[in-house]
């Protein structure tokens, strides 16, 4: 089973160890062509609180950790 990994930009830290993480997906639309963003957001597990907003991060789906929480943060890319 392939583990499911995605790379988004944390847009709150509020929470203790947890981030919420803004994840787009572009694609053309399937009639017209044109491009549509289409963003979801992920709560997402960071142990450590090392994540600020404008981060950019790997994401990894892990266990259920909470009941919306089934992400957790593998490397901060860019902050």
């Amino acid at each position: 089973m392939a583990i499911k990994e995605r790379v988004g930009l944390v847009v709150s830290d509020k929470m203790q160890k947890t981030v919420v993480v803004a994840v787009e997906n572009r694609a053309p639309h399937v009639r017209y062509g044109k491009i549509v963003v289409r963003t979801r957001r992920y709560k997402v597990h960071d142990e450590e609180n090392t994540c600020k907003v404008g981060d950019r991060v790997r994401i990894q789906e892990t266990r259920p950790l909470s009941k919306t929480k089934r992400w957790q943060v593998t490397e901060v890319l860019k902050n």
